[in-house]
């Protein structure tokens, strides 16, 4: 009985201390939750942007514990590395992203002259013995290379990291310039590679480029990682200052720096200074973030002149890095204007297909028209020449016809008398047979105006051409011009219209003689006339050397086409259409257009006629 009260007793002992304790130890979390929670509400967020010269997630490695440090330092505040490059630097201060800034003092010359910044402290090498001037350029190249100096590097291809690096570019540039080089033209080509640095190198050793500008000691931290053999390098003008560890190309300019926007309130900045001038170099911050510590900010007169000489104080990034930069941080936009350029462009082409399909529709419309046009003239010019030509023609056949009768006449009285050998009689028979000779060329002409077809019989061309020459003996003699005939071949007869190809060689000669009459007297005056028999065709050519043709070949043989005061514009086109007749070939051209002339002045003329006319037959 006393054992069961004993155990009744010691249950309601413990159901009541755990009705009591519980309730208290939640009260207690409730109470630690809420406090947490309030000191997280209280603390001042704050960030820190660094160059990610190494990329971003070494950038983190890196600094990211400097940034806890400063968090136990300083009181109610939370700090949170962003590794950023220069042009997101400038932009996330723009906008308040960022409080701070840990970067080389060329840029900060940069950004304190469009944002106002408080230069806190300068960072200490962890190498050369905590120096503080630690930045420069060095300029690498191939061990196998032939560039030893910087005159060498003219016309060269080169890499970079950015155009603000102050290491990784700017003191390069600054050196060509103190050296009498002109930067802007003295490579052939220079390419920014940005962040992080390890390509740069690899460029180099891969043979992509001739040479690289690299911020000083990268080569050597490559080295000392495994990335590359330094063996395979060489350094371009090369420097080691006493005290340092690296090769360098430059000089040395002030090293990195902490800096801090004019929105942060000064006690925090205070607080922040004096934490990093405390920080020891055996704390583990200071090891990660490879620094024997801070100390005061140094001069940045190096930077100012070289920013002078230079006039690099708001370097321009090439437009093709900026429009990248630009794609990269806006891809929406940025493809939204590609597709309208591309559309744009698109339009803009067909719009000016089109407009020069249009142009030369109505081009060749308006040219057709001028043709059709000028085809009227020439017809009704033809229709007008026609009436007159057949009117002119039946006028003229009755006093020819006359002078044949009379010629006959006289001859057959002379023939009665016995006097057929006088002279009396000779010159009748001449008269009858030129005016014979002017009744066909007067059928002839009348066959042209009503388009019959020619006569043709066989003949001899050679005696046609004498024929045509004894016209102009009196003329020759006058203008006292030296005629040149010229046979080749073995003559033979052939079939043709005698009288149109007589028209055609007097129009060619009348053409050279009024051609000649321009020339000065004291000019020799040349004619050269080849009669010249082929297997299959005869070719007749006759060379003057005269002034020459005074327009287009093809506009001369046109109708109604003359360069002389007086002419009708027909002479060629008679010529053309009694050698289209004949199923021949006739041309005309300047001397000085063909290698195997007599003479480089002047105009040659060529018809050839076949030795068999196709479809002609006698007396067709």
């Amino acid at each position: 009985m006393k054992r069961h009260l004993g155990k009744w007793l010691l249950s309601c002992l413990r159901t009541a201390w755990l009705s009591l304790f519980v309730p208290w130890l939640l009260l207690s979390l409730s109470a630690s939750a809420e406090e947490v929670k309030q000191d997280r509400t209280d603390l001042i967020y704050l960030r820190v942007g660094v160059l990610a010269n190494h990329g971003v997630q070494k950038g983190i490695e890196r600094w990211q514990p400097m940034m806890d440090y400063l968090s136990e330092q300083v009181p109610g505040t939370h700090f949170e590395v962003v590794p950023v490059d220069f042009d997101e630097m400038s932009r996330q201060l723009l906008a308040h992203e960022i409080q701070f800034i840990v970067t080389n003092p060329g840029q900060y010359l940069n950004l304190s002259s469009n944002f106002p910044l408080s230069w806190l402290a300068t960072m200490k090498s962890h190498m050369h013995g905590g120096a503080t001037f630690a930045i420069g350029s060095t300029i690498i190249v191939r061990a196998d290379s032939e560039i030893y100096t910087l005159k060498d590097l003219e016309g060269k291809h080169l890499v970079a990291s950015d155009p603000q690096a102050l290491g990784g570019y700017q003191a390069a540039i600054g050196l060509l310039h103190k050296m009498g080089y002109n930067p802007e033209n003295y490579f052939g080509s220079l390419r920014f590679l940005g962040f992080p640095l390890e390509p740069i190198v690899y460029q180099v050793r891969d043979g992509t480029v001739d040479a690289a500008i690299t911020p000083f000691c990268t080569l050597e931290e490559m080295v000392q990682d495994g990335l590359v053999k330094k063996e395979d390098f060489r350094v371009i003008h090369p420097t080691l200052p006493p005290g340092y560890d690296c090769l360098v190309s430059t000089q040395l300019y002030p090293n990195w720096s902490f800096a801090a926007a004019d929105i942060v309130p000064p006690t925090i900045t205070q607080k922040i200074t004096q934490a990093l001038y405390a920080l020891e170099p055996d704390h583990p911050a200071a090891i990660q973030a490879k620094t024997l510590g801070w100390t005061a900010p140094i001069s940045q007169l190096k930077v100012i002149k070289l920013f002078k000489e230079l006039q690099l104080k708001a370097p321009a990034p090439p437009l093709h890095y900026t429009v990248l930069k630009w794609m990269e941080k806006n891809k929406e936009w940025g493809l939204t204007l590609l597709m309208l350029f591309l559309v744009s462009t698109v339009y803009h082409l067909w719009l000016e297909y089109k407009f020069r399909q249009k142009s030369d529709f109505l081009i060749d419309t308006e040219r057709q028209l001028k043709d059709k046009a000028l085809q009227v003239e020439r017809m009704k010019s033809a229709a007008i020449l026609g009436e007159i030509g057949s009117g002119l023609a039946h006028e003229l056949n009755q006093p020819i016809a006359a002078i044949t009768q009379y010629s006959e006449g006289g001859m057959m009285q002379l023939n009665r008398h016995g006097d057929a050998d006088s002279d009396l009689y000779e010159l009748l028979a001449k008269i009858n047979a030129q005016s014979a000779r002017a009744g066909a060329v007067v059928h002839r002409i009348r066959g042209l105006l009503k388009r019959r077809k020619s006569q043709y019989e066989e003949l001899a061309l050679d005696e046609v051409v004498a024929n045509t020459l004894a016209l102009f003996r009196r003329e020759f003699q006058q203008q006292g011009i030296v005629l040149t005939r010229e046979v080749r071949g073995e003559p033979y007869s052939l079939l043709g219209d005698e009288v149109g190809l007589s028209q055609v060689l007097v129009n060619l000669i009348k053409n050279s003689l009024d051609a000649m009459s321009e020339m000065p007297p004291e000019r020799d005056k040349r004619l050269l006339l080849t009669l010249e028999y082929g297997e299959r065709q005869a070719s007749i050519s006759l060379v003057d050397n005269g002034p020459g043709l005074k327009g287009k070949a093809q506009d001369l043989m046109a109708s109604f086409y003359s360069t002389k005061d007086d002419g009708l514009g027909l002479g060629l086109a008679i010529c053309c259409d009694v050698m289209r007749q004949h199923k021949g070939e006739f041309s005309i051209g300047n001397c000085c257009d063909s290698a195997d002339m007599p003479w480089q002045e002047g105009c040659v003329v060529r018809i050839t006629l076949p030795k068999v006319v196709g479809g002609c037959e006698r007396g067709s």
